[in-house]
């Protein structure tokens, strides 16, 4: 298995910006759900989440590498140059 690790969180695009071993990558917030309806998550839910869903956000990363569409939700993510 590969690594999932969080370098910042783009407020402007409302997305983390992660890298994998497959690439870099934007995650957004609206995958994350909240226990506050209407907000969006805090850092400490968005990595936990991130954390319990690496595999799927792992192949969703290594898709996007080959040209594939991954599965939903994750198709919302989208690969991103290095930062």
């Amino acid at each position: 298995m590969t690594r999932v690790e969080v370098k910042t969180r783009d407020p402007a695009r409302e997305a983390y910006r992660i890298e994998t071993d497959h690439g870099a990558a934007l995650l957004p917030e609206c995958l994350v759900p909240t226990l506050r309806p209407g907000t969006r998550p805090s850092h400490q839910e968005a990595y936990e989440w991130i954390a319990r869903h690496q595999p799927q956000i792992i192949r969703a990363v290594a898709a996007l590498a080959r040209g594939d569409i991954p599965r939903r939700p994750y198709d919302l993510i989208t690969l991103s140059s290095s930062w």
